[in-house]
């Protein structure tokens, strides 16, 4: 039987595989194309673009944060400083599991709910690149215990940075202020150039008002890290700027004094010096301690402060409200003196209540039985309400009005913090403007003793009773006294600023009001003769009481039978030597019911020390 056999097609088997290596080739060279374009697009066209990146792989801006200027008083005192402190800090891109790293970082350091949180909100302002800090004053222990497992936390490692601290704790409280974490509301309105590598910025007080110069200029360091993110060398480097230091005029001795002298009353002393304006005493009390703040305080202790029926945060030298009381008659007297309504021997009755022509209803003394026939001087010196209340009545609400606003009260005092209050100094336009009523005579003769609608704050009082003192030189009240820039030994002078000189007719008219507020200290029958006993000079000054609620016409006032937040408000103003003055103040005692008995003795208190003598009680 024959055999089958197949003949090769040579031919088309050699058409089949030079197809197929024709293929193979076309699509090698199509692939090495689009290799070769790419590599030419990368090397050519995307070449600055890719060698940013490389750099940023390999090369690190570093803010360099500056140093926050210190707080000195007139005597050279430390009220705030920076003190080092050890941070636990994240770059949140070198993290690999951010959630289960704040975990175990919880575990081992005991983070709370709220740095956590807080540490979320701080990311969320800050480039992922950027340090941010989870917890600051880490203690000793706990700096310890993360070294010793650095190693299970990539991105993260503990700082060595600067905080701000209060040394004087609650004392400077309200007019130095305190720094906080930068916030929201805050990265709306600062250059956030300027405060990279920063956490803190002032929110009160001098902290807050002199921020652009306590904060200094922020540095950048470039540096060159391994693929670990360890700095090998640093290419290039820009200090930074540090913040100027700050010299005030308040004087820590006088402060000392003033918040101690309130002892457990609530209120405030403020001390100016007349000739230049230099707020040598600033307290508002209660108060609290500003280092709380600085590292981010608790929602517990927080709310605490905030939800006190005693108000520690309220700055009541700036934004207390208070009605003058009788401390406003020397203001009163001169402004009938200086419009010729009344002078020097214009003498008025007093029985010991006042009545307008033509009705019944009696505003009462606060002397029962009446001071009889006074003038001017004795109607200071006694604090007579009857001659005061006539005195306004031919004077008129408008008329006083605009001769108080001379003096300030009504409008800021121009001091040199934040968030100062304008008080109320009223009048008829006033009351058409914001209660769309008439204005009555009644409410004339209760603004000329200082109550009714009258509202003044601490700090405007001093400032209207150094005006007084200077005879009309008003000066800007300035609590910063110089400056001193980084690096420098000699202090920058802050000018005095005269803020108006009041247009007086009759210059004895000042003397003879001076004079009237003499006789409140050192007369037979002033209302504030314990201040003056065994003074080295002559002191002027007037009392106050200023009522907390009203009291019907045949009502007596008993304070004994009264809680003690519905006592009146005791008020004192001062200023020495009269002749010469040096000092003025004010105090306002909250409930404290008397101004000769409660007020005036600190005022006395901070003559001594400011003077610095001793006298015989």
């Amino acid at each position: 039987m024959a055999s089958k056999f197949t003949l090769k097609d040579h031919f088309r088997e050699s058409r089949l595989v030079n197809g197929r290596l024709l293929f193979a080739g076309l699509l090698s060279v199509i692939i090495f194309g689009i290799v070769i374009f790419r590599l030419v697009y990368l090397q050519v066209f995307e070449y600055e673009h890719f060698d940013s990146l490389s750099d940023r792989n390999r090369v690190d801006i570093e803010p360099l944060p500056p140093q926050r200027g210190l707080i000195y008083d007139r005597n050279g005192v430390l009220l705030a400083e920076n003190i080092p402190t050890f941070s636990l800090e994240m770059v949140p891109e070198k993290v690999p599991n951010l959630d289960e790293t704040l975990h175990e970082l919880s575990q081992l350091l005991a983070l709370s709910e709220e740095d956590i949180e807080a540490f979320k909100e701080r990311m969320q302002r800050q480039r992922r690149f950027h340090h941010v800090v989870i917890r600051q004053r880490l203690t000793e222990e706990e700096v310890a215990r993360f070294s010793a497992n650095r190693y299970r936390f990539p991105g993260v490692d503990i700082e060595g940075r600067l905080i701000r601290h209060y040394p004087q704790n609650n004392l400077f409280a309200h007019a130095v202020g305190y720094v906080g974490r930068i916030n929201e509301r805050d990265m709306q309105i600062i250059d956030q150039k300027d405060y990279k590598g920063t956490s803190q910025i002032g929110k009160t007080g001098i902290e807050k008002e002199y921020e652009d110069k306590l904060h200094g200029s922020v540095g950048y360091r470039q540096v060159e890290t391994n693929v670990q993110g360890r700095i090998v060398r640093e290419l290039l480097s820009e200090p930074s700027q540090s913040g100027d230091d700050l010299y005030l005029n308040l004087d820590i001795n006088l402060q000392r004094v003033a918040a101690a002298s309130l002892g457990d009353y609530n209120g405030s002393v403020v001390a100016i010096d007349p000739r230049n304006g230099g707020v040598l005493a600033l307290v508002s009390k209660p108060d609290y301690n500003p280092n709380s703040f600085v590292s981010g305080i608790s929602s517990k202790e927080y709310g605490a402060l905030r939800d006190s029926p005693e108000r520690p945060l309220f700055d009541r030298a700036l934004r207390g409200h208070y009605p003058p009381g009788s401390t406003l008659k020397p203001f009163v007297a001169l402004a009938g003196l200086e419009l010729g309504v009344v002078n020097e021997r214009s003498k008025t009755y007093c029985p010991g209540w006042y009545s307008l022509p033509g009705s019944s209803h009696r505003y009462r003394c606060w002397k029962s039985y009446g001071h009889g026939m006074v003038n001017m001087k004795d109607a200071v010196a006694q604090s007579c309400d009857v001659y005061f209340y006539d005195l306004a009545h031919a004077l008129g609400i408008d008329r006083l009005h605009h001769f108080l606003d001379y003096f300030g009260f009504g409008h800021r005092s121009g001091i040199d913090l934040p968030n100062e209050s304008e008080g109320l100094s009223p009048s008829s336009e006033w009351k058409r403007a914001s209660r769309n009523q008439a204005w009555f005579p009644g409410e004339t003769l209760i603004s000329g003793i200082g109550q009714g609608f009258n509202q003044t704050t601490p700090v405007q009082l001093a400032h209207a009773t150094a005006t007084l003192a200077m005879r009309g030189i008003s000066m800007q009240p300035q609590v910063v006294r110089a400056t001193r820039p980084a690096g420098q030994a000699d202090m920058n002078l802050r000018n005095s600023e005269i803020m108006n000189n009041l247009p007086m007719q009759n210059s004895q008219n000042w003397e003879a009001v001076v004079q009237a507020m003499v006789e409140v200290i050192h007369g037979e029958r002033g209302t504030a003769r314990s201040v003056g006993k065994n003074m080295p000079f002559k002191v002027a000054g007037k009392t106050g009481t200023a009522q907390v609620f009203g009291i019907a016409q045949d009502e007596e006032y008993d304070a004994e039978t009264l809680e003690r937040k519905l006592h009146d408000h005791a008020l004192f103003i001062a200023f020495a030597p009269a002749d010469k003055p040096e000092f003025a103040v004010a105090v306002v005692v909250e409930n404290g019911g008397s101004g000769s008995k409660v007020a005036a003795p600190i005022a006395r208190k901070l003559i001594q020390q400011y003077f610095g003598f001793e006298v015989d009680e």
